[in-house]
């Protein structure tokens, strides 16, 4: 892929120009003023004969680093912690609630329908049915636009979907020897047949199965992947950690000014109350620069520092046609309109989502680039930012991978990831997604817009794109 996309590079900025266009210095924040901004008037996307399906609200519990304050507990209680964190923000009662989905990704096998425990455990109805999915990245995504289906058919109303993800437990599993071993014991009869599998027992049985974030497909971790995509399109390690300083510099400013409003308080048992994202740290290049690469040795250029870490965390958000929320009193917070899923090679272009499903969901809608008031993108790697942002403004790439005539265009910097992202607030996998679209929703009625796009990659090559569209103020 190399190779091929150096043909891609050539219709982007050079090195050097895109170092200097995307320095440190144009990363730093604007003042934002504490005051909502009048919407600019727009065309709404209602369509005729289509349900408006609305956010009425949304919240997470602070994401936090793995091995930190939640790594006692289990993923339904983080789960369980959002679900009751949204019915105390937005006092809807529980009875009215006709469904909930989950996401998740790695799966505590003793709740495997983490939705259904959680809500059970946040007082919900046993009449009141829950499931979970999974997507990769795109788990949280995948369950709300669940909800949105199951409204715009009929079958609901009311939807509460979210995602949870505890990366601090994670199962590990006996070799499969042992497993076909243990299994067989406890089917014996006899002790003579207990003692002839014993015998057979060898040191390497014991050897455990740990979980690796790679890809089944390809046996290459994330890691590695985002590593060769940015030296495929030309992206620097001081790009990379440039953008990171970025993400943690706004995600740092938007903690002090209140912006981040979803994150909720969660009274740990056992311990403190967590009231903020402990992932943000803004650093230095100079100390960035110190740190070595993490999965390319040695010179690869994805380090701790430019790639989002392992995350525990649980997001919820209410989700109802606008009738029903208009007739219950409330006052939504934005639409959810077109969405998309795409997938594409899971080796060469795992991480590419964004760029795939940006120009399908802007087509879907009728919008174009400039429509879009607000970008919120996931962050896995610095690397696979800019890398999306180079392919996004390559007409090569568009017709050479993508069947267009033309490229989309990258998304400006100054309506793009405003207040940090994956790299600083942190990922739980599951998670995510509702935060980028409250995030969306919060940033439109603060800046003034109508129209924003949530996009982010996700393992096995797949990738989603919505549009969200502030609700009339």
């Amino acid at each position: 892929m190399t190779s091929i996309l150096s043909h891609a590079i050539r219709s982007v900025p050079a090195t050097s120009t895109w170092a200097v266009r995307f320095s440190a210095r144009s990363f730093s924040c604007s003042p934002l003023s504490h005051a909502a901004v009048q919407p600019k008037s727009k065309k709404t996307l209602a369509k005729n004969g289509v349900k408006n399906i609305v956010v009425v609200d949304g919240v997470r519990i602070p994401f936090l680093q793995s091995g930190t304050s939640y790594a006692d507990l289990m993923p339904h209680d983080l789960a369980r912690a959002s679900l009751q964190g949204l019915l105390n923000r937005t006092n809807v009662p529980k009875e009215v609630v006709d469904y909930i989905v989950y996401g998740t990704v790695i799966q505590e096998v003793k709740t495997s329908n983490v939705a259904r425990e959680a809500a059970l455990g946040a007082g919900f109805s046993d009449k009141t049915p829950a499931h979970t999915v999974t997507m990769a990245c795109i788990s949280s995504n995948q369950a709300m636009t669940t909800g949105v289906g199951l409204i715009a058919s009929g079958q609901c109303d009311v939807v509460v979907a979210g995602g949870v993800e505890l990366m601090s437990d994670v199962p590990i599993r006996h070799s499969r020897k042992m497993r076909k071993t243990l299994l067989s014991l406890n089917r014996a009869k006899t002790l003579g047949q207990r003692l002839a599998l014993v015998v057979k027992i060898r040191p390497d049985y014991f050897a455990p199965e740990l979980p690796a974030v790679a890809e089944f497909s390809t046996s290459e971790t994330m890691g590695h992947s985002a590593d060769r995509l940015a030296a495929a399109f030309a992206i620097s390690r001081v790009e990379q950690d440039e953008y990171a300083l970025r993400s943690h510099t706004l995600a740092r400013k938007a903690q002090d000014e209140g912006l981040l409003t979803d994150v909720i308080p969660f009274k740990v048992p056992g311990k403190d109350t967590v009231i903020r994202d402990n992932g943000v740290r803004p650093s230095s290049m100079e100390q960035m620069g110190k740190l070595k690469a993490a999965f390319v040795k040695p010179y690869g250029t994805v380090t701790a520092a430019n790639s989002s870490f392992l995350t525990d965390g649980a997001s919820a958000v209410l989700i109802m046609s606008e009738e029903k929320a208009l007739a219950m009193g409330y006052k939504p917070k934005a639409y959810l309109r077109d969405f998309v899923y795409v997938s594409q090679d899971p080796k060469d272009q795992l991480l590419l989502g964004p760029t795939y499903g940006t120009p399908k969901v802007l087509e879907r809608a009728g919008l174009t680039m400039a429509d879009i008031d607000v970008f919120e993108f996931h962050e896995a790697f610095a690397g696979q930012i800019l890398a999306n942002f180079k392919a996004m403004d390559s007409d090569w790439f568009a017709q050479n991978y993508m069947g267009r005539k033309s490229k989309v265009g990258a998304p400006p910097l100054e309506k793009f990831n405003k207040w940090g992202g994956s790299l600083s607030l942190g990922h739980p996998f599951g998670a995510t997604g509702c935060r980028l679209v409250m995030t969306v929703a919060h940033r439109l009625k603060k800046e003034g817009g109508q129209y924003g796009v949530v996009a982010a990659c996700a393992a096995g090559g797949q990738g989603h794109a919505m549009i969200v569209e502030l609700y009339p103020q």
